[in-house]
């Protein structure tokens, strides 16, 4: 009997932003070229009698909050029996790098999860699992956008560490991760720049996503 932790029937969407979309609404569609489709490749290899019902909804450039704004028709309605979320990196950029209207900062971020798990917890039945923001990069000179990054980001690592707690939410620990692999082989061998992996980078979030539903 299979431990694996999605059954036959259930709905498991997908949401996130670029790393999640993956082309999914153009070339890739539905599911994209990434992580997404590559567990979801290995599920049906491995479980072909199960009828999951499979959806991607990440789109590129999102923040937790174009996720908020977009709740109900990418998610509510769509009544899941598991959802993954993955945001967190644009938010960071945004606060550092952007215009002050399009900063989440880490206080908002975390008000904005809370606020979407909420609405998932009172409306749907769904099973959580909440994927990490992570960033690949090994060290970074004081003072450069990366050294920056890398000083912000746990912030709202740790928010998603506390949302996990709250809802019950099982968390999947890539920016962990991707530390892990970063001592054996340099970031370039997954990502032209520390943000949007290769196929190999997407395969370690697969693997991670795949570990945390007993795959």
């Amino acid at each position: 009997m299979s431990d694996f932790k999605v059954k036959d029937g259930e709905t498991f969407v997908f949401i996130g932003d670029s790393i999640t979309d993956c082309g999914r609404r153009d070339v890739a569609a539905p599911f994209g070229n990434g992580y997404v489709k590559m567990a979801i490749d290995l599920v049906t290899a491995k479980y072909p009698e199960r009828m999951i019902h499979f959806v991607n909804t990440g789109i590129s450039g999102n923040t937790v909050r174009d996720l908020r704004d977009r709740w109900q028709p990418d998610v509510i309605d769509h009544e899941p029996d598991w959802l993954s979320i993955k945001i967190g990196i644009n938010d960071v950029h945004r606060t550092l790098f952007g215009p002050p209207e399009q900063a989440v900062d880490v206080k908002e971020f975390r008000a904005l999860y809370n606020e979407i798990l909420e609405k998932t917890a009172a409306q749907t039945k769904a099973k959580l699992l909440l994927v990490d923001p992570f960033y690949v990069c090994r060290s970074a000179a004081a003072g450069t956008p990366e050294a920056k990054v890398m000083r912000d980001l746990p912030g709202y690592i740790q928010v998603v560490n506390d949302m996990a707690k709250k809802y019950g939410a099982i968390q999947v620990k890539t920016n962990e991760m991707f530390k892990e692999q970063l001592k054996h082989r340099e970031a370039a061998h997954f990502c032209p720049e520390p943000v949007h992996p290769y196929p190999n980078g997407h395969a370690v979030i697969a693997l991670g996503v795949l570990k945390a539903l007993d795959w």
